[in-house]
């Protein structure tokens, strides 16, 4: 059972929740309906959020799948609290500036990283229990 990336995962979501009543809190301010209407602060939230959907579903199942072939613990855990850092500090760059911003950089570099080892780990493990990787 992946409990680690489990509770990566319920993190995550309440992350995701807070990202997506952040959209609707500035639709409520803006009166904006639908779409942006050109409003920077409505497409600074839309995009963190967008961000979030485009990125962690796929590393989750990177994660998970790999804890349920026997990662180690401790990567297992450093790949979750990458993953984190990394939305956090991205939502919050982008939330402080449209532009490039240190938030913005970390975040994806973070991120960016959860989803390069875990894929790299994935192979890895798969290959192993496949017998051709020792």
């Amino acid at each position: 059972m992946p409990v680690i990336t489990a509770l990566y995962a319920g993190i995550l979501g309440f992350l995701g929740l807070l990202l997506a009543s952040r959209v609707v809190q500035r639709r409520q301010k803006h009166r904006i309906a639908l779409g942006d209407e050109g409003n920077e602060d409505m497409q600074r939230a839309m995009r963190a959020f967008g961000n979030f959907t485009e990125y962690v579903p796929m590393i989750l199942l990177l994660i998970g799948f790999a804890e349920m072939l026997g990662a180690h613990k401790w990567l297992t855990h450093g790949l979750g609290l990458s993953l984190v850092a990394g939305r956090l500090l991205h939502a919050w760059g982008l939330a402080q500036s449209r532009g490039t911003s240190l938030g913005r950089l970390l975040g994806v570099t973070l991120t960016w990283l959860a989803l390069l080892v875990s894929s790299a780990m994935l192979i890895w493990l798969a290959l192993g229990q496949m017998g051709l990787a020792r």
